[in-house]
């Protein structure tokens, strides 16, 4: 079995002012159990990072220690780890895969364990499991594909558009969601076609699409097949808009791009930190890029916002993972990126955006907000 690589930090800080003479807060461990190699590596990059950014700055009062363990796209591997982090101690929390299929098998462990799994995972089915022990800060597919429809029909008035997704859980959930939503908008889909994460050459599918007409072309990719449909659609001098998925927003698929790529190409997204203004995510993104020398996106400021959400019910006096997960459950939290809460299901973001790129370069802006799309914060 290949070999986990493993990077440990421990962080502590005193409960209450030192005059008080109040003793040191017992140490809690928060493990985080993310790809950090292999074909999903640039997103669990980033959720790795805003893990980390978050949990070495913990609220006064609150003591915790971390390990990060690489679970790479291997199931067995992200089993493993939560196993083994399990079995070391008692953690409060673990940030868990942004990879559906890990977490797809994860979840009946974290279940047995009693151990909130804290993701940005976007595959549909992950809540729809009855597992109290999950909690969702990105948009899931049934929220933010509204977003990824709505804005080619309503906004860019698709008739006739083309579906390539990938073949892994992700994109098999994302293309189901996004399939239903183009049909009750009146724009059924007019080819659709799923690609392995190994596949380069995407001219074929492009072509295939081509020949059907499309109007549009709706991608629901990871990073790395993302920007190659992107790229060789334009150089098949194919200009019709791409809507992507949320693999677009990221600084690093943009980066592998140029400019003129990325002309007529937006994505979903649960928030842009390089497109906002506001004081507090201009913040988390300068220290973003000093700690890390990258810029932070979605999955880091989504992961970031769910661990504080977990130092937040520890700094109100949750104790153990039961504790957390009740917290979380029943709690209103104020992020960065938005403002969370619990369906009931662990799906704590319900809000989602839409960025575009002009050709000028490779930061997007923002073009469309839509808030609260599943109600659950009225």
């Amino acid at each position: 079995m290949r070999k986990i690589i493993v990077a440990t930090a421990q962080i502590a800080f005193l409960a209450g002012a030192l005059s008080s003479g109040s003793a040191l807060a017992e140490s809690v461990d928060i493990p985080i159990l993310v790809p950090i190699t292999g074909f999903i590596s640039l997103e669990g990059t980033a959720q790795r990072n805003g893990a980390v950014q978050a949990l070495e700055t913990p609220p006064a009062g609150v003591s915790v220690s971390y390990e990060v363990s690489d679970t790479s796209t291997s199931p067995e591997v992200a089993v493993n780890a939560l196993r083994r982090a399990i079995s070391k101690g008692k953690p409060v929390a673990a940030a868990a895969s942004i990879f559906g299929t890990q977490m797809l098998a994860m979840l009946p462990i974290a279940k047995r364990a009693g151990l909130p799994l804290i993701t940005v995972s976007g595959t549909a089915k992950l809540t729809e499991l009855g597992n109290p022990y999950i909690f969702r800060f990105f948009p899931g597919d049934a929220v933010v594909k509204v977003a990824h429809a709505r804005y080619a029909v309503e906004e860019l008035g698709a008739k006739r558009p083309a579906i390539i997704y990938q073949t892994t859980s992700y994109g098999q959930s994302g293309r189901a969601e996004l399939a239903r939503i183009l049909t009750k908008l009146g724009a059924p889909p007019v080819f659709e076609e799923a690609l392995s994460v190994k596949v380069k050459d995407m001219l074929p599918a492009i072509t295939r699409a081509r020949a059907a007409k499309a109007d549009m072309l709706l991608l629901h990719l990871h990073s790395g097949s993302t920007a190659l449909v992107v790229r060789q659609a334009r150089g098949a001098g194919w200009d019709v808009p791409i809507v992507a998925g949320s693999a677009m927003h990221q600084p690093t698929t943009a980066a592998l791009l140029r400019p003129a790529e990325l002309k007529g190409v937006c994505a979903e997204s649960a928030s842009s930190p390089i497109s906002e203004s506001t004081a507090d995510v201009k913040a988390f993104t300068a220290e973003f890029r000093k700690r890390f020398k990258t810029e932070p996106d979605a999955f880091a400021l989504g992961q970031y916002d769910g661990i504080r959400m977990v130092l937040a019910a520890l700094k109100d006096g949750a104790k153990d993972a039961e504790g957390v997960r009740a917290w979380l459950s029943s709690h209103t939290h104020k992020g960065l990126a938005m403002t969370y809460k619990s369906d009931g299901k662990g799906n704590m973001a319900h809000d989602a955006l839409i960025l575009c790129y002009d050709g000028s370069g490779n930061a997007p802006r923002i073009v469309k907000r839509y808030d609260n799309v599943d109600g659950v914060l009225e």
